[in-house]
């Protein structure tokens, strides 16, 4: 998986948002927010090659959480960025 590149991670109060550099980016019907452990998770991987096990390794490493349940947590992450566009497989 990769980020797809021309969005960028923004503060909103203690959320975060994921921005479109450019206007044919821009889906009015979503808006892609982010939790502080999402938003940790996308600075981390932003422009690189990542899988979901990536993903969970960071979790691990910055929380303490067991690694199943960091997997899980990251599959539905990697899957929700899909699903809005900004990553791919």
């Amino acid at each position: 998986m990769k980020t797809v590149p021309g969005f960028t991670l923004r503060p909103l109060g203690k959320e975060f948002i994921i921005t479109a550099e450019s206007i044919q980016k821009i889906n009015f019907n979503k808006m892609i927010s982010l939790n502080e452990s999402a938003a940790y998770l996308w600075k981390e991987i932003d422009g690189k090659e990542f899988t979901p096990s990536d993903l969970a390794d960071l979790l691990v490493a910055r929380y303490e959480i067991d690694y199943e349940t960091a997997l899980k947590d990251s599959e539905a992450i990697a899957t929700k960025w899909i699903e809005a566009g900004i990553a791919t497989e």
